[in-house]
């Protein structure tokens, strides 16, 4: 580093910043960074180690003339107007090949948006997805940049020796263009939310459908966390079931109130989705069931109203147990089969050239959905990079024959104990609906050519018809 510059700047220490220059410093990078509260200013300093290259400003020019060129400026500020609040504020300062990148969940949209501005400006712009939480952050994220591809060669040592490490390969890659690196976020925690939702209903049928306690469900999640259904998820869901809650002495999940929190990126796929269009009902049930478990008062009202019978399940539990891991197994497979859809049909409609190899690659280490499965995709993509569906795969369409069974046992006894299992129906019925060559809207184009003349194809021959209906 020439003239005691610095190679990297951050605007916004929070956990997830302050977590971010600490794992650059540690990598051997000097790092400057910037709050408008001085306290977390103070505590990146408090939490840097003797050998670290580390300092805070007080201002953006301060900041600005500290910074080797093409200077790397890093935004972690919430998404929406602040974003653009730091923008304007740092156009002054910055010169043409400057690099900023916007490390917050974004909306895709938005990202656009700010790289076209900023391309009129000479300066890059990079959106980029990370995932890993606070530890990931700190020791090893899964990092997802997208845009100019001069501005990702520029940042590719960095965020290369700050990224999780699958088999030694870094856990970053260039994501496409423009948007992209937003978009694969956006993506990535739809169908974390998708996860979430398949292991929760997993768990209450553990707990209301065959009794099982809190010990017993840690045994059982360890047990998973050991063979295919590896992951951070499953790993972190075992470790739940042991937590007391100091206060109470009780075990803390039984303690926390049944109303999920979420922060828009799960309803943005959603939304996003319907817009391609392409089919990802477990992530809408996913989203939809966040939102009825707001409605916690209505929910009391119904169950005194309806006082619905939960039945115990009848089965041998071990015998079911098993049936579960692979009922949950082949949802989770379709639940990241819709959302690697939703990105193919992405890429192609915004022209951003997403590679899907590298975005299961990445996605093997450090980030939130992280689990053994991905290196089957992995594998499914080097065969065939343009696969527009992984159940397409033939090796993964085997693996879901195989499981197919446990997941319609799980969700027949579910149903007879009145336990909500609708993603893991979902999952299934995606699966029913695109492995069918004749599915039955040929009636509903019938109904919308009768009642609003909205016309139809036929089976035998080419055209668009209508018919005068009788």
């Amino acid at each position: 580093m020439s003239n005691n510059l610095f190679h990297f700047g951050m605007i916004g220490l929070g956990t997830m910043g302050r977590n971010l220059l600490l794992n650059l410093a540690d990598n051997g990078f000097s790092v400057i960074g910037f709050d408008k509260d001085e306290q977390k200013g103070s505590a990146l300093l408090n939490e840097s180690a003797p050998q670290h290259k580390v300092k805070t400003v007080s201002s953006l020019s301060e900041m600005v003339l500290q910074l080797e060129q093409p200077r790397k400026i890093m935004m972690l500020v919430p998404a929406g107007r602040p974003v653009d609040d730091v923008i304007d504020s740092l156009l002054p300062l910055l010169q043409p090949g400057d690099i900023i990148i916007d490390g917050g969940n974004s909306f895709f949209v938005d990202t656009l948006r700010r790289t076209t501005f900023l391309q009129s400006k000479q300066l890059h712009f990079v959106g980029m997805g990370v995932s890993g939480g606070e530890k990931g952050a700190r020791f090893g994220p899964s990092i997802m940049p997208g845009g100019d591809v001069a501005a990702w060669k520029n940042l590719q040592p960095l965020l290369e020796a700050v990224s999780a490490k699958v088999n030694g390969e870094p856990c970053v890659a260039y994501m496409g263009k423009d948007a992209a690196g937003h978009y694969v976020k956006m993506v990535h925690n739809g169908i974390e939310y998708a996860i979430m939702q398949l292991i929760s209903e997993v768990y209450d049928v553990l707990r209301t459908g065959l009794g099982l306690n809190n010990a017993e469900m840690h045994q059982v999640f360890t047990q998973w966390n050991e063979g295919e259904l590896k992951s951070f998820l499953i790993e972190i869901s075992a470790q739940i079931f042991l937590q007391k809650d100091p206060d109470t002495g009780k075990n803390l999940v039984d303690i926390i109130l049944d109303k999920a929190g979420s922060k828009g990126t799960g309803k943005w796929t959603s939304q996003e989705a319907m817009n391609l269009p392409i089919s990802i009902p477990t992530i809408d049930i996913a989203v939809a069931f966040r939102d009825i478990s707001v409605y916690k008062d209505e929910r009391v009202a119904a169950e005194a109203l309806y006082q619905p019978k939960r039945t115990p399940i009848a089965a041998n539990k071990a015998t079911f147990i098993a049936h579960l891991g692979n009922a949950l197994q082949a949802a989770i497979i379709i639940c990241y089969a819709q959302g690697l859809a939703m990105l193919h049909k992405a890429s192609s409609v915004y022209n951003m050239n997403i590679p899907l190899k590298n975005v299961v690659k990445i996605w093997r280490g450090g980030c939130i959905i992280r689990s053994l499965l991905l290196e089957d995709f992995y594998t499914a993509y080097q065969n065939n990079p343009d696969l527009a569906n992984i159940l397409l795969d033939p090796q993964l369409a085997k693996q879901l024959q195989i499981k197919e069974l446990a997941l319609r046992t799980v969700i027949v006894q579910a149903i007879q104990s009145k336990i909500a299992v609708t993603g893991l129906m979902s999952a299934l019925g995606y699966l029913d609906a695109y492995t069918d060559a004749n599915m039955p809207v040929n009636l509903i184009q019938a109904q919308r050519d009768l009642f609003g003349a909205h016309t139809y194809q036929r089976i035998d021959k080419p055209g668009i018809f209508h018919t005068q209906w009788d």
